[in-house]
């Protein structure tokens, strides 16, 4: 008997990406086939998925980039994209599609309703996305990263959490070394293209430092590549310990060797704080559509397990006086790690899994989940 088929459709970040892998390698281990479907650039992030993990490439495009020509082009491409993912669903019907959002999502979730079969869509932030909120009204389920997720009016959502990869989940709890006299950690991240932002403030706070704190750390700095040279030699400058790279491909593990993260509050990052259990300096993208990354911040900040610090407050100054005071309070420190811990779901994959398995009826219980 052929195994169920799960085909998961994503886009091309980071954000869409990780829990659309942690979902695969959930399905995988339960004897489910899983295939991904997503555009050429969206491939190129894909690294990450097990390899039995088929990867169908289909054409897609955004209104959000380019001139007019290449917007007037937007609906013939992902015309192209449906066509090619309706035959492919044809041949190989899927029992569930799951679509994560971005553009390279519409084609398979688009063939998957000329189709009817069974779909839902996860969205990892508080605001929805363009695309899943197209489709909301479309599909048998919206599952929800972050709660509460605001939503189109007659639209109910599930609490899932943002499922995380096994190399998160494996450091989930890790036990936190709280601050003190000794080398310390300072992991920082912005999205997996790093942030310009934080590369113009955070070595100039590190640098102003009280000197007994200063030389105790290590800095992991992730930069774009354009800002990696000068953010190098700064560092290097001011006397700083500091591994800086455009990528890390090890985050969770720099992550729980962290006392401090100071990062983007992009859905993702979120997770992982609040599985791992970091204390952390949030810098929501001020343009994020929707401000949705003020809205992701809110659970961490609310369970005062980090500080958010707006783009348009954060400087040098502002963010020297949050780490000085996180790192010279140890007990404090330990309770904002506690307190990251207690929003986590860490079995988001599992939940999310388990409404997969549902809607493919192939459960005898509805999934858990707050409904709302």
């Amino acid at each position: 008997m052929t195994a169920p088929l799960c085909l998961i459709a994503a886009g091309g970040t980071g954000g869409h990406m990780f829990p659309a892998q942690s979902l695969a390698e959930e399905l995988l281990a339960r004897g489910w086939r899983v295939r991904l479907s997503t555009d050429a650039r969206g491939a190129r992030y894909a690294g990450g998925f097990p390899e039995a993990v088929a990867i169908d490439q289909v054409a897609s495009a955004t209104f959000a980039r380019g001139g007019p020509l290449a917007k007037a082009v937007v609906p013939v491409r992902i015309a192209g994209g449906v066509a090619t993912a309706w035959r492919r669903m044809r041949a190989d019907r899927p029992a569930v599609v799951a679509g994560f959002g971005g553009y390279p999502s519409i084609p398979a979730l688009t063939a998957a309703t000329l189709h009817k079969v069974p779909r839902l869509i996860h969205e990892q932030n508080g605001v929805l996305g363009r695309v899943n909120e197209v489709f909301a009204k479309r599909v048998d389920t919206v599952a929800c990263g972050t709660w509460p997720t605001e939503l189109p009016e007659g639209v109910e959502g599930m609490e899932i959490g943002n499922p995380v990869r096994a190399a998160v989940r494996e450091r989930a709890a890790a036990p936190y070394i709280p601050p003190g006299d000794y080398p310390m950690s300072i992991l920082v991240i912005g999205g997996s293209q790093g942030a310009r932002i934080l590369s113009d403030v955070v070595p100039a706070a590190i640098a102003s430092l009280p000197g007994g704190l200063r030389r105790n750390l290590r800095v992991a700095h992730q930069a774009r590549g354009e800002d990696e040279a000068r953010v190098t030699a700064f560092y290097a400058e001011a006397g700083i310990d500091a591994e800086v790279q455009p990528f890390f491909d090890d985050v969770p593990s720099r992550m729980a060797e962290a006392q401090l993260v100071v990062c983007r509050s992009g859905a993702s990052t979120i997770a992982d704080l609040s599985v791992i259990g970091r204390p952390s300096v949030l810098v929501p993208f001020a343009a994020a559509a929707a401000d949705h990354q003020t809205a992701n911040a809110r659970g961490l900040s609310r369970a005062d397990a980090a500080v958010v610090i707006p783009e348009s407050q954060f400087t040098p100054e502002a963010l020297a006086e949050q780490i000085t005071a996180i790192l010279t309070q140890p007990e404090a420190a330990t309770a904002m790690a506690h307190a990251a811990l207690s929003t986590g779901k860490p079995d988001s994959a599992e939940r999310l899994a388990n409404l997969v398995e549902h809607l493919a009826g192939l459960d005898n219980q509805a999934p858990s989940g707050d409904m709302q």
